[in-house]
């Protein structure tokens, strides 16, 4: 566990905490190492670097200076299911973080499970991990965050299209984008915990890429073919076939279907 090195002074909700760094291995393994060590929910590790930032599945999450990486943790205290709707509170708080810090008339959208976009192209990435108490409930989750602000991937070198802010002439300074985010994230947290998962849902479909469309959806060695119709009350993707099947998914990444 790394010790903090950089200063940051920044507006934070009430009780949360900032650890800043120049470098980390991964926001989310340190982030992890202090909810280990009971550090409190609010906790966000900031650094400005990752030499072993990850996406989801272990793939490599290239982080060189410029771009937003963090984690927070939450104590939610609830079954699996119900503590993976976390990805969908965040995915709000990213698409409000970026609407923030970016020109208006850009395309804001969600494409399930957790990546935000900005006119179909990727500017952020969302990781949850997650460990269980003896009672079996959720006791921790980090709750991790890529946000292309200065650096996005160039064409090519990834097998989607990815934008950052620098690129819409957007906000430069991480520090304001920090601020930002974490004020949204207390907010969409809190709504789901007074509302639930309906209003948070709600909110998520109503910036959804993909509704509506015919879609693949790999899920491990499968691929699944069928209309996007909507997420059920847990999250989970609802895919209708031609044949009228309904398939529901919990995991898997999503692809358009040529037309």
């Amino acid at each position: 566990m790394e010790e903090p090195v950089a200063r940051c002074d920044l507006a934070l909700p009430p009780g949360w905490k900032l650890l800043a760094f120049e470098t980390v291995g991964s926001t989310n393994d340190e982030a992890m190492q202090r909810a280990d060590r009971e550090a409190a929910e609010g906790t966000v590790v900031w650094a400005k670097r990752q030499v072993k930032g990850r996406g989801r599945r272990g793939r490599i999450w290239q982080s060189p200076e410029g771009n937003l990486y963090s984690s927070i943790i939450v104590r939610p205290d609830s079954s699996a299911e119900v503590a993976a709707q976390l990805s969908f509170v965040t995915a709000l708080a990213v698409g409000e973080t970026v609407a923030a810090h970016i020109p208006s008339g850009h395309r804001i959208g969600f494409k399930w499970p957790n990546d935000v976009q900005v006119d179909g192209a990727k500017i952020a990435g969302i990781l949850l991990e997650s460990a269980v108490g003896p009672s079996g409930m959720v006791r921790q989750v980090v709750i991790g965050t890529g946000i292309n602000v200065g650096w996005r991937p160039a064409p090519g070198e990834t097998p989607y299209a990815a934008t950052s802010f620098a690129a819409l002439e957007g906000e430069g300074a991480l520090e304001p984008v920090l601020q930002t985010y974490c004020q949204a994230m207390a907010g969409w947290i809190a709504r789901w915990r007074q509302s639930g998962f309906q209003a948070i849902r709600e909110a998520w479909l109503a910036q959804a890429g993909n509704i509506g469309q015919m879609i693949e959806v790999k899920t491990g060695r499968d691929v699944l073919t069928g209309r996007f119709t909507r997420l059920d009350e847990t999250g989970a993707l609802i895919l209708e076939g031609d044949d009228g099947r309904i398939t529901r998914v919990t995991a898997g990444e999503i692809f358009p279907v040529a037309a």
